[in-house]
């Protein structure tokens, strides 16, 4: 029986840099911050649902953000006696978290811009104008924050929120201007619907992948029966069973599998191969690779016809 397992950090490299990063974070969440209590008191006193809304959407960006520093900050702690994986995990309960505030908040967007359909009130639209412009400039400057991040999955997806947060606030700004131009109250809800539909839209998929990876479902992009095969097509390889893989983070893959090798196979040689072929081929950080041999294969107990 033999055993490989890495601790690297394969594909968990940080594109901005651990300094710039954080940086890069603290600034995103003070300018957000700001604008936050700024359009929040401003949407109170024109009265307008669709600045509230976008506050609530800016707010739980703001959540976001922290929450994604904070995994990543837990990410980036050493392993111990009592978590022996660290806290790597923590990037995918904090993603999940981040997908059902902003799920729970368009449902409550969506309910009170239904009754103010109903019940139309007047909304100060140069006011929704000014604000909202302002959101664009603000979510703008931190989008750029993580431009240089773009090969970090997460960073530059925070890159891509907060862009899509600036197309938010724009819609605003024509909501206000619609208001401003032809006294149609109604628009300020129907705009709040609009920007409700395209948060849900945008977070669906990071709810989905969340909840997939926090049940320790196949990492999306990962083919299980290419990597199967090919560790199978090793010289010396007879047969590949229990094979598993799961995120061990939102960046970082693992991968473990029963290798049934012939007798006359160099083990040394199989193992350190289909290794390299796990790390390389399939970007799987962390592998744990038993080698068997032919008798010991067929009587593994990890070998029943439900298991891989």
């Amino acid at each position: 029986m033999a055993h490989d397992h890495n601790h690297g950090h394969g594909g968990h490299a940080h594109g901005l840099a651990t300094a710039h990063f954080d940086r890069a974070m603290a600034i995103g969440v003070a300018l957000n911050v700001a604008f936050v209590a700024v359009e929040l008191a401003a949407g109170f006193w024109a009265g307008s649902l669709a600045l509230l809304a976008d506050a609530g959407h800016n707010a739980s960006d703001v959540l976001g953000l922290l929450l994604a520093w904070g995994a990543d900050w837990l990410a980036r702690r050493p392993p111990s006696r009592k978590f022996t994986w660290g806290f790597r995990r923590a990037t995918i309960f904090a993603a999940l978290g981040n997908a059902v505030l902003l799920l729970a908040a368009c449902g409550g967007i969506l309910w009170e811009a239904w009754h103010r359909l109903r019940e139309p009130a007047p909304v100060a639209g140069l006011t929704v104008i000014a604000v909202a412009a302002v959101g664009v400039v603000i979510n703008t400057l931190t989008a750029l924050l993580f431009v240089r991040g773009h090969n970090d999955a997460n960073v530059r997806g925070a890159f891509l929120h907060m862009a899509a947060d600036a197309a938010v606030s724009a819609g605003v700004v024509v909501a206000g201007l619609a208001i401003w131009l032809t006294g149609l109250s109604w628009v300020d809800p129907a705009v709040s619907i609009a920007i409700a539909a395209l948060i849900i839209l945008g977070t669906w998929g990071l709810f989905r992948e969340s909840l997939d990876l926090a049940l320790d479902a196949v990492p999306r992009g990962f083919e299980v029966e290419a990597a199967e095969t090919a560790l199978a097509a090793i010289d010396g390889v007879a047969e590949v069973h229990d094979l598993h893989v799961w995120g061990a983070s939102t960046k970082e893959i693992s991968l473990t599998a029963h290798l049934v090798v012939v007798d006359a196979a160099d083990r040394d040689a199989v193992l350190a191969t289909a290794t390299q072929v796990a790390r390389d081929r399939f970007h799987a950080a962390h592998v744990t690779l038993q080698l068997e041999s032919t008798a010991a294969g067929e009587n593994c107990h990890q070998r029943p016809g439900d298991v891989l």
